[in-house]
């Protein structure tokens, strides 16, 4: 029997036991595409976003959340495995030229997910939205139910948001009669019914709901659009398909204080990567505040997205992290709440962030590392993160770009010259993570 197998059967014969009432439910909820800045609470000027403002003073805002990568198939690998994705393969978006071609990269059997981890402790798992790491059929299947989740409602890449094509389920695709409307509506809509089901059974869950807005072809019906008649009509649809995330997530919340159950969620929001396109125009109405660089670009706009947590049994203060996290946190985070051993030498990226949270620390004890490839719009395809300092690096003799973010965190001054030291010492760091990455993906020990 393989590892998945084993981990299905056990998760099987869990579910007929009694949960354990301390046992918190579980909500990943991804937007595609939206920026730091493209949230009211980050100051946008005229987008409204009530729901994610409500949650960033009721809950925990991260000011400096991370997304895996400046693009989208990567970061949805770190959600899931707590590692970064060039540990297992996954370099880029994945697609091809064609919507029917395959897919480029799959998430790979070895790696173990999040909804594998929790399983065998008896949750019900679903995933909801754009999966993207792998086809649902053919030579490059590696679709969700083959990662541990029980069910899922979703697509291999990108949709139009309203009147979607392409989703599927467990059981075959769904006609598209049945997907017609507002694209954030009907996946939620599903998700709803999944979380119904297992409240019902009095069963903990995990539902990682992956918006597709506002990632181009981004639409929005006329209801959403209402408010922002004034202005050109590229940007309506996009902040109109933003607001259609957010009165989901509004939608989602009532529905956990309908059941009862939101004191004890772990509800998680975030975006997959900065804002689409070089530059902030009609075309690519995002914004990543005051951050420099976009999606695909490892500066801060690329990667610094809107990052929120509400658990209100765990936090019903509201507070503000200053310390830096990422999406390959989420992983070692919720098995740290469910007192699940992690060994030392697992190969995470991410940390439990349960000590930065309880203890108010302004800083993390690891840095953070990046790859990337193609068209970094400009920026070097690695970087490391520290605490005060960012290192943009191809690892060749020069070209190092070194930023003291205390003091510029908008990336305007390059300090490596007067912090030579700091330089080498974080080049060397990130050549030992990358060589690290590339053992993991030989099967070789990481270290």
């Amino acid at each position: 029997m393989n590892r998945r197998a084993f981990l299905l059967a056990l998760g099987a014969a869990a579910c007929h036991a009694e949960p354990d009432p301390q046992r918190p439910n579980v909500i990943l909820a991804m937007a595609d595409d939206q920026g730091w800045g493209d949230t009211g609470y980050n100051g946008h000027p005229v987008l409204k976003t009530p729901t994610l403002d409500a949650m960033s003073r009721s809950g925990i805002r991260f000011d400096r959340f991370y997304s895996g990568a400046p693009v989208c198939s990567p970061t949805r690998g770190s959600c899931l495995t707590g590692r970064h994705p060039y540990r297992y393969g996954i370099f880029f978006a994945n697609a091809d030229t064609g919507a029917d071609d395959p897919s480029k990269y799959i998430l790979p059997d070895r790696e173990r997910t999040l909804a594998e981890y929790l399983k065998p402790l008896g949750y019900a798992t679903a995933h909801f939205g754009k999966w993207h790491l792998g086809d649902f059929a053919g030579p490059k299947k590696s679709a969700p139910t083959d990662n541990g989740f029980d069910e899922f409602f979703s697509t291999t890449r990108k949709v139009a948001t309203l009147d979607p094509d392409g989703y599927w389920t467990k059981d075959g695709r769904i006609e598209p009669a049945m997907t017609t409307g507002d694209d954030s509506e009907l996946l939620m809509g599903r998700a709803l019914d999944f979380i119904r089901r297992a409240a019902k059974r009095n069963q903990p869950f995990l539902a990682v709901i992956w918006f597709h807005a506002p990632h181009v072809p981004f639409r929005a019906g006329a209801k959403h659009r209402a408010h922002y008649s004034s202005h050109p009509e590229s940007t309506q649809h996009y902040w109109g398909s933003i607001a259609s995330v957010d009165e989901q997530m509004g939608r989602l919340r009532s529905a956990l204080d309908e059941l009862g159950i939101r004191q004890d969620t772990m509800l998680w929001y975030a975006s997959d990567n900065g804002p689409e396109g070089d530059r902030q125009e009609d075309a690519s109405p995002g914004t990543a505040g005051p951050w420099r660089g976009r999606k695909r670009s490892l500066f801060e706009g690329g990667v610094r997205v809107p990052g929120l947590l509400e658990w209100p049994r765990r936090f019903p203060k509201p507070f503000v992290v200053k310390a830096a996290a990422s999406t390959s946190d989420y992983l070692p985070t919720v098995l740290s709440a469910l007192k699940q051993p992690i060994a030392p030498a697992s190969g995470f990226d991410g940390i439990n962030l349960l000590p930065v949270l309880q203890q108010r620390k302004p800083s993390r004890e690891s840095a953070i590392g990046f790859e990337t490839m193609g068209n970094a719009r400009g920026s070097p395809k690695l970087a490391l993160i520290e605490d005060r300092f960012k290192l943009l690096s191809n690892l060749e003799e020069s070209g190092d770009l070194l930023f003291d973010l205390s003091a510029d965190p908008g990336e305007t001054t390059d300090v490596a010259a007067k912090y030579p030291d700091v330089r080498a010492r974080m080049k060397e760091a990130l050549k030992r993570w990358r060589e690290s990455c590339t053992r993991s993906r030989e099967g070789l020990p990481e270290h």
